[in-house]
Protein backbone atom coordinates (compact mmCIF):
# COMPACT_ATOMS: atom_id res chain seq x y z
CA UNK A 1 0.00 0.00 0.00
CA UNK A 2 1.84 2.78 -0.86
CA UNK A 3 2.10 5.85 1.84
CA UNK A 4 1.87 9.50 2.42
CA UNK A 5 2.59 12.06 4.64
CA UNK A 6 -0.18 13.75 5.59
CA UNK A 7 0.67 17.53 5.10
CA UNK A 8 2.00 19.38 7.87
CA UNK A 9 0.99 16.76 10.67
CA UNK A 10 4.15 14.89 9.78
CA UNK A 11 1.89 11.52 10.08
CA UNK A 12 2.67 8.81 7.48
CA UNK A 13 -1.16 7.32 6.12
CA UNK A 14 -2.14 5.27 3.50
CA UNK A 15 -3.03 6.65 0.43
CA UNK A 16 -6.05 4.59 -0.03
CA UNK A 17 -7.34 5.61 3.70
CA UNK A 18 -11.02 4.52 4.97
CA UNK A 19 -13.65 5.91 5.03
CA UNK A 20 -16.93 4.32 7.51
CA UNK A 21 -19.62 6.45 6.78
CA UNK A 22 -21.74 3.04 5.65
CA UNK A 23 -21.06 1.48 8.90
CA UNK A 24 -23.54 3.30 10.52
CA UNK A 25 -26.07 1.33 8.35
CA UNK A 26 -29.27 2.68 7.52
CA UNK A 27 -30.26 6.12 9.29
CA UNK A 28 -32.67 8.80 9.09
CA UNK A 29 -32.89 11.90 9.89
CA UNK A 30 -36.36 13.31 10.03
CA UNK A 31 -38.06 11.98 6.92
CA UNK A 32 -34.37 12.58 4.99
CA UNK A 33 -32.10 9.12 4.24
CA UNK A 34 -28.78 9.92 5.37
CA UNK A 35 -27.20 6.04 5.90
CA UNK A 36 -26.53 3.16 3.93
CA UNK A 37 -28.52 0.01 3.87
CA UNK A 38 -28.22 -3.05 4.20
CA UNK A 39 -24.39 -3.24 6.26
CA UNK A 40 -23.92 -5.54 9.11
CA UNK A 41 -21.46 -4.97 11.94
CA UNK A 42 -20.04 -8.52 11.39
CA UNK A 43 -19.19 -7.36 7.73
CA UNK A 44 -17.51 -4.19 9.46
CA UNK A 45 -15.56 -5.75 12.07
CA UNK A 46 -14.06 -8.27 9.46
CA UNK A 47 -13.61 -5.31 7.46
CA UNK A 48 -11.38 -3.72 9.81
CA UNK A 49 -9.72 -6.51 10.66
CA UNK A 50 -8.43 -6.93 6.99
CA UNK A 51 -7.93 -3.01 6.47
CA UNK A 52 -5.27 -3.42 9.39
CA UNK A 53 -3.62 -6.28 8.03
CA UNK A 54 -3.63 -4.61 4.38
CA UNK A 55 -2.10 -1.49 6.00
CA UNK A 56 -4.78 0.74 5.52
CA UNK A 57 -4.44 2.61 8.68
CA UNK A 58 -6.26 5.74 8.58
CA UNK A 59 -9.58 5.28 9.67
CA UNK A 60 -12.43 8.19 9.41
CA UNK A 61 -15.79 7.96 10.88
CA UNK A 62 -18.60 10.26 12.44
CA UNK A 63 -20.50 10.93 15.52
CA UNK A 64 -23.52 10.75 13.52
CA UNK A 65 -22.64 7.52 11.16
CA UNK A 66 -25.46 5.66 12.75
CA UNK A 67 -25.53 7.84 15.50
CA UNK A 68 -22.54 6.98 17.01
CA UNK A 69 -23.05 2.82 15.71
CA UNK A 70 -19.49 3.18 13.47
CA UNK A 71 -17.59 4.79 16.39
CA UNK A 72 -18.93 1.59 18.51
CA UNK A 73 -17.92 -0.69 15.84
CA UNK A 74 -14.32 0.63 15.48
CA UNK A 75 -14.02 1.35 19.32
CA UNK A 76 -14.95 -2.89 19.14
CA UNK A 77 -11.77 -3.90 17.37
CA UNK A 78 -8.58 -2.49 20.21
CA UNK A 79 -8.46 -6.56 21.66
CA UNK A 80 -7.65 -6.94 17.90
CA UNK A 81 -5.90 -4.11 16.30
CA UNK A 82 -3.37 -2.25 17.95
CA UNK A 83 -5.03 1.58 18.74
CA UNK A 84 -1.84 3.24 18.50
CA UNK A 85 -1.27 1.78 14.89
CA UNK A 86 -4.19 3.79 13.61
CA UNK A 87 -4.52 7.19 12.89
CA UNK A 88 -8.05 7.41 13.92
CA UNK A 89 -10.59 10.57 13.01
CA UNK A 90 -13.82 11.64 13.35
CA UNK A 91 -16.29 14.82 13.34
CA UNK A 92 -18.65 17.11 15.23
CA UNK A 93 -21.37 19.09 13.79
CA UNK A 94 -24.00 17.71 12.23
CA UNK A 95 -26.00 16.80 15.29
CA UNK A 96 -28.14 20.21 16.20
CA UNK A 97 -28.93 18.22 20.04
CA UNK A 98 -31.82 20.54 21.39
CA UNK A 99 -30.88 23.45 20.07
CA UNK A 100 -31.82 25.00 16.24
CA UNK A 101 -28.40 25.71 15.34
CA UNK A 102 -24.88 24.07 14.23
CA UNK A 103 -21.98 24.14 16.55
CA UNK A 104 -23.14 25.17 20.13
CA UNK A 105 -20.27 24.52 22.67
CA UNK A 106 -22.11 22.43 24.72
CA UNK A 107 -23.41 19.80 22.64
CA UNK A 108 -20.22 19.79 20.47
CA UNK A 109 -18.41 18.64 23.98
CA UNK A 110 -21.01 16.27 24.45
CA UNK A 111 -20.44 14.50 21.33
CA UNK A 112 -17.10 14.84 22.05
CA UNK A 113 -17.23 12.80 25.16
CA UNK A 114 -19.54 10.40 23.54
CA UNK A 115 -17.56 9.93 20.51
CA UNK A 116 -14.55 9.11 23.03
CA UNK A 117 -16.18 6.76 24.45
CA UNK A 118 -17.64 4.84 21.76
CA UNK A 119 -14.21 4.60 19.86
CA UNK A 120 -12.72 3.62 24.13
CA UNK A 121 -9.90 5.92 23.66
CA UNK A 122 -9.05 8.88 25.51
CA UNK A 123 -8.18 10.92 22.14
CA UNK A 124 -8.17 10.66 18.54
CA UNK A 125 -6.15 11.62 16.31
CA UNK A 126 -8.20 14.11 13.93
CA UNK A 127 -11.41 16.04 14.48
CA UNK A 128 -12.67 17.73 11.84
CA UNK A 129 -15.81 20.37 11.94
CA UNK A 130 -18.09 18.42 9.57
CA UNK A 131 -19.05 20.97 7.55
CA UNK A 132 -18.92 25.24 7.26
CA UNK A 133 -23.07 26.26 7.57
CA UNK A 134 -21.83 28.60 10.47
CA UNK A 135 -24.55 30.49 10.24
CA UNK A 136 -26.05 33.28 7.70
CA UNK A 137 -23.78 35.83 9.16
CA UNK A 138 -21.25 33.05 10.19
CA UNK A 139 -21.94 33.88 13.71
CA UNK A 140 -20.95 30.16 14.86
CA UNK A 141 -17.55 29.76 13.27
CA UNK A 142 -15.44 31.44 16.06
CA UNK A 143 -17.02 29.68 18.75
CA UNK A 144 -16.97 26.23 17.10
CA UNK A 145 -13.62 26.64 16.18
CA UNK A 146 -12.75 27.84 19.22
CA UNK A 147 -14.38 25.15 21.01
CA UNK A 148 -11.94 22.85 18.67
CA UNK A 149 -9.16 24.22 19.95
CA UNK A 150 -10.03 23.42 23.18
CA UNK A 151 -10.21 19.88 22.90
CA UNK A 152 -6.84 19.83 21.19
CA UNK A 153 -5.56 21.44 24.20
CA UNK A 154 -6.78 19.46 26.41
CA UNK A 155 -5.15 16.36 24.51
CA UNK A 156 -8.65 15.14 23.40
CA UNK A 157 -7.42 15.36 19.82
CA UNK A 158 -3.88 15.93 17.98
CA UNK A 159 -4.62 17.57 15.23
CA UNK A 160 -8.06 19.39 13.71
CA UNK A 161 -10.05 19.57 10.39
CA UNK A 162 -12.77 21.09 8.04
CA UNK A 163 -14.78 19.37 6.00
CA UNK A 164 -17.74 20.09 3.32
CA UNK A 165 -19.26 18.88 0.35
CA UNK A 166 -18.94 22.28 -0.76
CA UNK A 167 -15.19 23.69 -1.40
CA UNK A 168 -16.31 27.12 -1.72
CA UNK A 169 -17.37 27.00 1.88
CA UNK A 170 -14.33 25.01 3.03
CA UNK A 171 -12.09 28.10 1.29
CA UNK A 172 -14.65 31.18 2.77
CA UNK A 173 -13.33 29.28 6.29
CA UNK A 174 -9.76 28.43 5.76
CA UNK A 175 -7.22 31.00 6.09
CA UNK A 176 -9.25 31.87 9.44
CA UNK A 177 -9.87 28.08 10.68
CA UNK A 178 -6.06 27.24 9.84
CA UNK A 179 -6.92 23.41 9.48
CA UNK A 180 -4.09 21.25 9.49
CA UNK A 181 -6.33 18.65 7.31
CA UNK A 182 -8.84 19.38 5.26
CA UNK A 183 -11.64 17.23 3.54
CA UNK A 184 -13.33 18.03 0.43
CA UNK A 185 -15.72 16.12 -1.94
CA UNK A 186 -14.44 14.91 -4.63
CA UNK A 187 -14.10 12.14 -7.58
CA UNK A 188 -13.49 12.61 -11.20
CA UNK A 189 -17.25 13.29 -12.07
CA UNK A 190 -17.64 15.79 -10.02
CA UNK A 191 -14.33 17.88 -9.29
CA UNK A 192 -13.70 21.46 -8.97
CA UNK A 193 -10.29 20.45 -6.19
CA UNK A 194 -8.04 22.72 -8.55
CA UNK A 195 -11.09 25.61 -9.54
CA UNK A 196 -12.35 26.13 -6.00
CA UNK A 197 -8.58 27.71 -5.41
CA UNK A 198 -8.23 24.63 -2.32
CA UNK A 199 -5.63 22.86 -4.29
CA UNK A 200 -2.89 26.19 -4.21
CA UNK A 201 -4.46 26.41 -0.67
CA UNK A 202 -3.22 23.61 0.38
CA UNK A 203 -0.01 23.17 -1.52
CA UNK A 204 1.21 26.41 -0.32
CA UNK A 205 0.55 25.45 3.45
CA UNK A 206 1.63 22.02 3.68
CA UNK A 207 -2.35 20.70 4.52
CA UNK A 208 -2.96 17.01 4.64
CA UNK A 209 -6.28 16.34 2.20
CA UNK A 210 -8.59 13.68 2.39
CA UNK A 211 -11.02 13.14 -0.31
CA UNK A 212 -14.64 12.10 0.35
CA UNK A 213 -16.84 9.68 -1.82
CA UNK A 214 -14.30 9.06 -4.32
CA UNK A 215 -16.97 6.48 -6.77
CA UNK A 216 -19.87 9.25 -6.23
CA UNK A 217 -21.12 6.57 -3.69
CA UNK A 218 -20.27 3.79 -6.03
CA UNK A 219 -21.99 4.69 -9.18
CA UNK A 220 -18.53 5.15 -11.05
CA UNK A 221 -18.03 1.60 -10.61
CA UNK A 222 -20.14 1.04 -13.16
CA UNK A 223 -21.81 -1.76 -12.30
CA UNK A 224 -25.35 0.50 -12.83
CA UNK A 225 -26.98 -0.38 -15.95
CA UNK A 226 -30.50 1.42 -15.18
CA UNK A 227 -31.92 4.12 -12.55
CA UNK A 228 -31.96 2.45 -9.21
CA UNK A 229 -33.86 2.96 -6.17
CA UNK A 230 -32.05 1.67 -2.73
CA UNK A 231 -33.58 0.59 0.55
CA UNK A 232 -34.95 2.59 3.80
CA UNK A 233 -32.56 4.84 5.27
CA UNK A 234 -30.18 4.92 2.53
CA UNK A 235 -28.39 8.01 1.94
CA UNK A 236 -28.20 7.06 -1.99
CA UNK A 237 -31.91 7.58 -2.50
CA UNK A 238 -30.87 11.34 -2.46
CA UNK A 239 -28.14 11.32 -4.67
CA UNK A 240 -29.94 12.31 -8.55
CA UNK A 241 -27.22 10.99 -10.49
CA UNK A 242 -28.66 7.61 -9.60
CA UNK A 243 -31.93 8.40 -11.55
CA UNK A 244 -30.64 9.53 -14.25
CA UNK A 245 -30.43 7.46 -17.75
CA UNK A 246 -27.96 9.20 -19.48
CA UNK A 247 -25.73 9.77 -16.70
CA UNK A 248 -25.80 6.10 -15.56
CA UNK A 249 -25.01 5.47 -19.37
CA UNK A 250 -22.09 7.46 -19.88
CA UNK A 251 -20.69 6.48 -16.52
CA UNK A 252 -21.04 2.41 -17.69
CA UNK A 253 -19.32 3.64 -21.23
CA UNK A 254 -16.41 5.27 -19.51
CA UNK A 255 -16.06 2.10 -17.37
CA UNK A 256 -15.80 0.34 -20.36
CA UNK A 257 -12.88 2.66 -21.78
CA UNK A 258 -11.07 1.99 -18.29
CA UNK A 259 -11.61 -1.42 -18.90
CA UNK A 260 -9.76 -1.70 -22.03
CA UNK A 261 -7.11 1.10 -21.28
CA UNK A 262 -6.00 -0.37 -17.92
CA UNK A 263 -6.55 -4.21 -18.78
CA UNK A 264 -2.99 -5.14 -17.01
CA UNK A 265 -4.32 -3.84 -13.97
CA UNK A 266 -6.75 -6.15 -11.72
CA UNK A 267 -9.31 -3.68 -10.91
CA UNK A 268 -9.16 -1.08 -13.82
CA UNK A 269 -12.25 0.94 -13.77
CA UNK A 270 -11.22 1.34 -9.79
CA UNK A 271 -7.23 1.92 -10.51
CA UNK A 272 -8.45 4.75 -13.10
CA UNK A 273 -11.15 6.76 -11.14
CA UNK A 274 -9.83 6.45 -7.98
CA UNK A 275 -5.85 6.76 -8.56
CA UNK A 276 -6.24 9.95 -10.76
CA UNK A 277 -7.49 11.71 -7.57
CA UNK A 278 -3.89 10.90 -5.94
CA UNK A 279 -1.59 12.28 -8.87
CA UNK A 280 -2.09 15.81 -8.41
CA UNK A 281 -1.16 16.08 -4.53
CA UNK A 282 1.25 14.84 -2.58
CA UNK A 283 -0.15 15.08 0.98
CA UNK A 284 -3.55 13.54 -0.78
CA UNK A 285 -5.23 10.17 0.51
CA UNK A 286 -8.48 9.14 -0.88
CA UNK A 287 -11.37 7.76 1.93
CA UNK A 288 -12.86 4.53 0.15
CA UNK A 289 -15.82 3.42 1.77
CA UNK A 290 -14.55 -0.44 2.12
CA UNK A 291 -17.97 -2.45 3.59
CA UNK A 292 -16.72 -5.95 3.57
CA UNK A 293 -13.20 -8.26 2.90
CA UNK A 294 -13.73 -8.60 -0.97
CA UNK A 295 -13.54 -4.70 -1.15
CA UNK A 296 -10.83 -4.14 0.97
CA UNK A 297 -8.69 -6.46 -1.18
CA UNK A 298 -9.63 -4.39 -4.17
CA UNK A 299 -8.28 -1.56 -2.43
CA UNK A 300 -5.10 -2.86 -1.56
CA UNK A 301 -4.41 -3.14 -5.07
CA UNK A 302 -4.61 0.71 -5.66
CA UNK A 303 -2.95 3.54 -4.60
CA UNK A 304 -0.56 3.46 -7.68
CA UNK A 305 0.79 6.47 -9.79
CA UNK A 306 -0.72 7.26 -12.68
CA UNK A 307 1.58 9.04 -15.53
CA UNK A 308 -0.27 12.47 -16.66
CA UNK A 309 -1.21 11.54 -19.89
CA UNK A 310 -3.12 8.83 -18.56
CA UNK A 311 -4.68 10.98 -16.12
CA UNK A 312 -5.56 13.94 -18.40
CA UNK A 313 -7.34 11.14 -20.74
CA UNK A 314 -9.47 9.87 -17.75
CA UNK A 315 -10.33 13.80 -16.90
CA UNK A 316 -11.21 14.17 -20.38
CA UNK A 317 -13.43 10.91 -20.44
CA UNK A 318 -15.71 12.82 -17.23
CA UNK A 319 -15.61 15.65 -18.79
CA UNK A 320 -19.55 16.98 -19.19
Amino acid sequence: MKEITLGRTGVIVSAISLGTWSYGGKNITGTTPVGWAGQTDAQSKKALVKCWESGINHWDTADVYGDGRSEKVIGSMWKTVPRNEIFLATKVGWDQGPNNYWYNPDHMRKNMMRSLKNLQTDFVDLMYLHHCNFGKNSEYFDVALETLRIFQEEGKTRFIGLSDWNLKKIMRYIKQADPDVVQPYRNIWDDNYAASGLQKHVEENNLGVCFFSPLMHGLLTGKYSKPHTFNEGDFRENVNAFKDLAIINKVKENAGFLQERFSDHPHPIMHGVVDSLLSDSENSCVLLGQRNISQVDVANTLGIDINEDDVNWIKQLYNH
